[in-house]
Parts: C-alpha cells; structure tokens; sequence
C-alpha cells in the first residue's frame, strides 16, 4: 500500500487515543481494527502507521504544533486558576509575533516585590529564533522570583512597547521603581515611553561580564581590569566615582577607548559597594533619628550595617525608627502570594474531540433507526449531504483573528495558530545576544584591523616594487 494512500480517520485516532491512555500496546489495538474490518486487505493504513500516530501526536508534538500546544498549555493554566494572564500578539498567518505571560502568583508577588525590576532579554530560543526575556525581583530571602515571561519575535522599540504596556495591564497599571537592563537602546525608548517616572539603569553584571573580552588586547590587561574593578565596586559617591574614573582612564591611556568612554558616570557606578573596610563615616541625626554610613549597606540590600547598629548603640538608641525596618524583611507581614497554589499542567482534552465523541453517540440511535429500510436509509443520506454543504459553506466564512488575550482566547482559536518558521542553524547556537553597542564597537574594531592589514600590504608592495627596480637596474649594470 502506497504511503500517499494511507489514512487514519478521526474515529481511528480517538480508538488510538483511548487505547493507548488505557495501556493497551499498539500492536493490539491494530490488531482490533483488523478484526472489526474483516482483514488487513480491508484496511487502508498498517500497524507502522498506528505507531507513528502514538508517537507523534499523542506522546510528543510536531514542529507544526508548537505554537497551538503552547496555546493550550495557557489555556489549561487560566483554567486552573483565573488570575492567569496572557496575551498573544500574532502575524497575519497566525504566527506568534509576540507573547506575554504570568501566573497568579507571580502577580500577587509583585505587590511586595515589584520596587525593582530586572528584565533580561540575552538568550533565544534555538529553533524558531524567538527572543526569550523574563521580568525578575527579589524576594524576602534574596532570592530571585519570576514575575512575567516574554516571548519575541524582534527587538524593536514598538515590540518593547507592546511588552512593557501588556505586563503594566498584567501588574495593575503599577511601574515599578527601578529597572534595570542590559545595554539596548530599544529598551530605553520603550522604557521612557512607558514607564516615565521609573528610573533606568543598566545592569552591572553585564557591564562587569564583557571586562575580560573588551579590555584583553591591552598589554597589562590584568591590572587594568583589578584597577576598574576598585573603582567601581569601591566608590562610595558619584563625585569620588567621577574623580577616580577619570583618573583610572587618564592613568591607563583608555580615553579614547570605544566601549569605556560609552558610559555615562553613574550608569557604571549604579551599584554601590557593599564590601567592608577598615574605616568608614557614620552620620548620626539625632533629631530627625537618620542614621548613614559610608558603606551604603542600607541603601544597596536594605539591611542596616554593623558600623550604625555601633553608632545608635553608642548613642543608646534603644529602638531603631521604622524607615529602617522594610516591610519584605518582617516576620509578621502576611504575604498573599505564598498562598496562592503553583499550577500544575495537565493535558485537557480537545473541544474536538469531545464533539466527535458526543456526535458518535447520538448518530448511533439514528444510524440504528434509519437502517430498518432502504427508505429510512435514503432519507438520512439526505440529510447528510445537506448537512454537508451547509458546514462546509459556514466553515469558508470564517476569518482569523489578529490577536489573542486570557479574556477571549479558547481552543478554538488557539488551533488557527501556526509556528514560526523554523531556523536552520549550523553548529552550535549562539545564544548569548550582543548589543547595538556591542556590535558598533565589534564593527568598529573590524574595519580598524582591517585598515592597519591595508597599510601594511600597500608597505610591503612598495618594498617588494623598490626591490625589483634594484634589481632590474643591477643587471643592466652587469
């Protein structure tokens, strides 16, 4: 039987279905349709397809599936709980252009951890090339807590837009503080369009990460990098941070280096330093109860230092003022989060299948009725070929939607969804994603290299011309 001949029908697949969810093996459950059909002549498929079935669509999932299987694993997480929220920003094949979601918990988190928010959008996916980002807090242990994931296709100002608005909506309308990101000027633009009273920064870390690979080519590279690395993480104000930066370049001859003249002074000094020293400056404001020490504890990890616990029991202060005391760090506060149940995912049954199930019930009276006589049988046919052409008729009608929310999104809808085209690469995926500062200084340096490699074979072929007239004039000469 030839393989374009072969064809499983819906009553097929939900036997399969049942079968397999019931523990039969599929050799059996062949072995029963070959039985109810009278032979394996009278079959039109065999026992490779049954398997290729179980395999494919009901253990694992296509390619083809991907976007409506993570379609519907939003749906049964909203199901699980209403305070799910997703939203779904499509192309006009139904692709996934953009997509957003949080679960219930993460948003009751945000209320106590949402003042500052990092969002970290440096890895993708390595088959369908679609940027992964995540909106990240800390909680009352330190710890990083998840509050919104993010899907997309490109790293346009109007794609950060559309994600910053959606995950506003999903947070209550609430900006956060702080916001911290990596150096991309789309982020920015969106940020100050979205977010305006919330203060930008970028991210230490990453700035911190690129020292060895920015900064190697240099002869005493090692020392260049301890000698940043004292300047950032130890000063203790953005006037001293400005003094020492511009001594640290002065000093190393770094002035006209792309990447470090590329930062503004606080925009590297963001992050405080929190190490401990031999001295530091206590101010102690007896009237309005402030207390500050140099070291910046308190306002980098909101936990007051030991060098003003000294100073306010040196002042015999027996009570510490409020301001001190965080909510996130108290034992007593009642967050509403930690009751709010993780969802677990659990396989939900497609609406079609459910009314193939249900329509194989009812037509079985009706079949069982209508075979009594040749004019029972001929009126249902009938009926079926109208039936046919009016659903058939209805289904031509119908039109694709352009978006998709936790508010109107069903199964339905979620089946018109298609994937995005799958990225062929070669070798290991790069996942790291660089900056448009990055690649500018990375192009720079390029055409740099490649300048100097002209010059020195322009150099070279003046030698080798200058060597041969030598020459030539010699043996005439001779």
């Amino acid at each position: 039987m030839l393989k374009q001949h072969r064809e499983l029908s819906m009553s097929i697949h939900r036997t399969i279905e049942n079968n397999e969810e019931a523990g039969i093996r599929p050799s059996k459950t062949y072995q029963s349709f070959v039985a109810a059909a009278g032979g394996h002549r009278e079959l039109n498929f065999i026992e490779k397809d049954v398997r290729n079935y179980i395999t494919r669509e009901v253990r694992n999932v296509s390619e083809q599936e991907d976007a409506k299987e993570f379609g519907k694993y939003l749906l049964r997480m909203k199901e699980k709980n209403p305070n799910f929220f997703f939203e779904l920003e499509l192309e006009e094949d139904q692709s996934i252009k953009l997509a957003f979601w949080a679960d219930a918990r993460s948003r009751a988190a945000f209320e106590y951890f949402g003042d500052v928010i990092s969002f970290d959008t440096t890895y993708n996916t390595n088959r369908y090339n679609l940027v992964c980002g995540s909106f990240v807090g800390v909680n009352h242990h330190g710890q990083s807590t998840l509050l919104g994931c993010s899907l997309m296709k490109n790293e346009e100002i109007e794609s950060f837009k559309w994600l910053f608005q959606c995950w506003l909506r999903c947070m209550g309308g609430n900006a956060p503080k702080g916001f911290l990101t990596d150096q991309c000027a789309s982020m920015k633009r969106a940020l100050e369009a979205c977010m305006p009273t919330t203060v930008h920064r970028w991210c230490i870390w990453h700035i911190m990460k690129k020292i060895p690979s920015k900064l190697n080519g240099y002869k005493g590279h090692a020392d260049i990098e301890q000698e940043m690395s004292q300047v950032i993480w130890n000063s203790h104000s953005k006037d001293s941070f400005d003094r020492n930066w511009n001594d640290f370049l002065l000093n190393f001859g770094l002035a006209d280096n792309k990447w470090l003249s590329g930062y503004s002074v606080y925009e590297v000094g963001e992050q405080v330093s929190s190490s401990i020293f031999n001295k530091f400056v206590v101010t102690y404001d007896s009237v309005a109860a402030k207390v500050k020490c140099q070291c910046l504890l308190f306002e980098s990890r909101g936990i007051l230092c030991r060098h003003a616990l000294s100073v306010l029991s040196f002042e015999q202060v027996s009570q510490v003022s409020p301001r001190y005391i965080l909510e996130r760090w108290s034992k007593k506060v009642k967050r509403r989060h930690t009751h709010i149940k993780s969802s677990h995912d659990e396989p939900l049954m497609e609406p079609r299948s459910k009314r193939f199930d249900q329509l194989v019930f009812r037509s079985q009276n009706i079949c069982e009725f209508a075979s009594e006589s040749e004019e029972l049988t001929a009126i249902l046919h009938r009926a079926y070929d109208n039936v046919i052409a009016e659903m058939e008729s209805l289904k031509a009608k119908r039109k694709g939607t352009s978006s998709l929310s936790h508010e109107n999104a069903n199964l339905e809808s979620v089946n018109e969804l298609q994937s995005t085209p799958r990225i062929r690469t070669r070798g290991r995926p790069k996942n790291r994603l660089g900056s448009k500062l990055d690649k500018q200084i990375t192009n720079a340096t390029k055409k740099k290299k490649t300048r100097v490699l002209s010059e020195v074979k322009v150099m070279f072929f003046k030698f080798v011309a200058i060597e041969f007239i030598f020459l030539v004039n010699s043996l005439a000469n001779v």
